[in-house]
């Protein structure tokens, strides 16, 4: 799904006006006993052809780790559990092509591979698969720091400031 029921609920009641929202990226990685030939799963946006690690909307009352799980299942149907929290960075404002505003309190994980093979499970996305960490195709500079924050030796969380 898209656009989750209780977002496009609030949108009925304020239209576009906007709107803060809680989302997570799930920075879901694989190794075959070796760290440096780490594999990282990336998701191809149906909607714009970015290639992207997992991202959704933390449902309410959820629990921002169980939402990274979950996302991960459905978009890609690979199961993994949340390894820790990387990085907490409010995105800039953005504008949807509907007018829909909105602005998201990103919450970054680091995921471990659990099971399943990676394919598009919903309409979100036209491929999943796994890219090695050192040859991931061309992605936006901020997916590129989530990757890079999941990915640190940092055993803390950062936070942007």
């Amino acid at each position: 799904m898209a656009t989750p029921d209780f977002v496009l609920a609030l949108r009925e009641k304020i239209g576009s006006a906007p709107l803060w929202l809680t989302g997570v990226t799930a920075v879901v990685t694989r190794a075959d006993g070796d760290d440096e030939h780490a594999e990282i799963l990336m998701v191809k946006r149906s909607d714009n052809g970015a290639w992207t690690p997992v991202t959704g909307i933390i449902d309410p009352g959820e629990q921002p780790a169980v939402a990274a799980a979950r996302e991960v299942l459905e978009e890609a149907n690979v199961t993994a559990v949340a390894s820790r929290l990387a990085w907490v960075n409010a995105l800039p404002p953005m504008t949807y092509p509907n007018g829909d505003q909105a602005q998201y309190l990103d919450l970054t994980f680091l995921m471990t591979y659990v099971s399943g093979e990676p394919h598009p499970a919903d309409g979100e996305n036209s491929e999943a698969r796994w890219f090695r960490a050192d040859a991931l195709p061309t992605i936006s500079a901020n997916f590129a720091d989530r990757i890079a924050h999941a990915l640190s030796s940092a055993e803390r969380t950062a936070f942007h400031s």
